[in-house]
């Protein structure tokens, strides 16, 4: 069985938990006549929300994961406080990406081809909306996915803090996401992994995409910071036209950096090294290169599932120790490590609805013959135990609260004392 890693490839990680691939349920296999739609939670924020995608190009270096390829090339989404509109909602996977990702990525989970329509669901994001001109210059903060993780995965928190003020941009690591939808229908999709994912394998995966990631997120602050400052990025939106008001409205006086698993890693270690980057955030992330421990001088927050310790993982212990800046941990009672990622939404929907779809695949099935079936979606696995609503919240609350406070220079007594709406939630010295 492969090793347990907290930074390990989603598509690795999701093995590590189970002896073997998930077995996906007979009568799900036939493909449910109608397909499974989900629904992603709507941002708690006062504003509404914008978003857009941009296909970046870095010219100065060579991909770090196709030395063939004589540039590097990124798909990032923005998303930001925008004015009310008729703009369409932006989708939360692009057609062809969600295509793939049903193809390839879904079936390890459980989830058979065909069982849930993924380019079906929407964000609450207006596709290419005006920004919010109420809003102000906008605090910047740069999210990261897990290893192997689009960087859709992230969309249930990000659209959060959007609609809280602030402009946060989403990064696909090309050739190391599942699927990277580029324009004109063109999909990349991640390298294959080695055929032996021994630990030593995975130890030097993470920490060659570790860097690629690191010099990847320093080049978006770049373009970030061209667009703050009203110039030129070395790229172009996706639908062609940059929405009204986003040139100037980025505010690089007041950065953060936030990322699940590896994304939380890459997110530590960009605020130990560029100055530009004020505070930082790892959801459930294993620590990977120097940074593990260097750890960090400024404000960090890190969010655990139930049974990542600072004693199961040597990294955590190491950065922990090493960091001086204003530092918490938060542990989940309940929650997995893909608690920290959209799966905590959208896979309880799935395995409540895949019981009654398969149902409805099965004409000639007896009544009550499906009755007291459990879905083939190992869903604790995954997003573990915790209520899905209360992880989701306590989330955007705590994340949202800890930006505001560092970015923002508001006050919260949230990280001093237990709030009684998240009784799940524990601060570990």
């Amino acid at each position: 069985m492969p090793v347990k890693t907290y930074a390990a490839p989603l598509a690795v990680a999701a093995l590590a938990l189970t002896p073997a691939t998930v077995p996906l349920h007979a009568q799900q296999q036939q493909q449910a006549r109608q397909a499974v739609t989900v629904a992603l939670p709507a941002p708690g924020g006062p504003h509404p929300v914008g978003t857009v995608a941009l296909r970046l190009v870095d010219r100065s270096r060579r991909d770090p994961l196709v030395r063939s390829k004589p540039y590097r090339e990124l798909m990032v989404s923005l998303w930001y406080p925008a004015q009310s509109g008729a703009q369409p909602l932006a989708p939360h996977m692009a057609p062809l990406a969600a295509a793939d990702w049903d193809r390839r990525s879904a079936p390890p989970m459980g989830i058979a081809k065909g069982a849930v329509d993924w380019a079906a669901t929407r964000t609450a994001a207006r596709s290419g909306a005006p920004v919010e001109r109420g809003a102000g210059r906008l605090p910047v903060v740069l999210f990261g996915s897990g290893d192997g993780g689009p960087r859709t995965l992230g969309t249930t928190l990000v659209q959060d803090l959007a609609s809280r003020g602030y402009l946060v941009v989403t990064v696909d690591h090309t050739y190391e996401a599942d699927q990277v939808e580029f324009p004109g229908g063109r999909v990349v999709r991640a390298l294959p992994l080695p055929a032996k994912l021994t630990p030593r394998v995975i130890a030097a995966l993470l920490e060659r995409h570790a860097r690629a990631r690191l010099a990847d997120m320093r080049f978006v602050l770049d373009q970030v910071t061209a667009l703050g400052q009203g110039r030129a990025i070395q790229g172009r939106a996706a639908g062609g036209e940059m929405p009204a008001g986003l040139r100037g409205a980025p505010d690089l006086t007041r950065v953060g950096a936030l990322g699940q698993s590896l994304g939380g890693s890459v997110a530590a270690q960009l605020v130990h090294d560029d100055p530009r980057v004020d505070a930082g955030v790892n959801l459930d992330g294993g620590y990977v290169g120097p940074v593990a421990a260097t750890g960090v001088a400024r404000p960090f927050l890190q969010l655990a599932a139930q049974t990542h310790t600072r004693d199961n993982e040597p990294s955590w212990k190491s950065f922990w120790r090493a960091s001086t800046g204003w530092k918490r941990e938060l542990r989940f009672k309940g929650a997995a490590h893909g608690s920290f990622t959209d799966l905590q939404a959208l896979l309880p929907q799935i395995a409540a609805a895949l019981p009654k779809a398969q149902s409805e695949a099965q004409p000639e099935a007896q009544d009550g013959e499906q009755d007291g079936k459990q879905s083939a979606v190992p869903v604790a696995d995954f997003v573990g135990t915790i209520d899905p609503q209360r992880s989701v919240a306590a989330q955007r609350a705590y994340v949202g609260a800890f930006f505001d406070l560092h970015l923002r220079g508001k006050p919260t007594r949230l990280f001093q004392e237990p709030d009684s709406r998240f009784p799940e939630v524990s601060s570990i010295p």
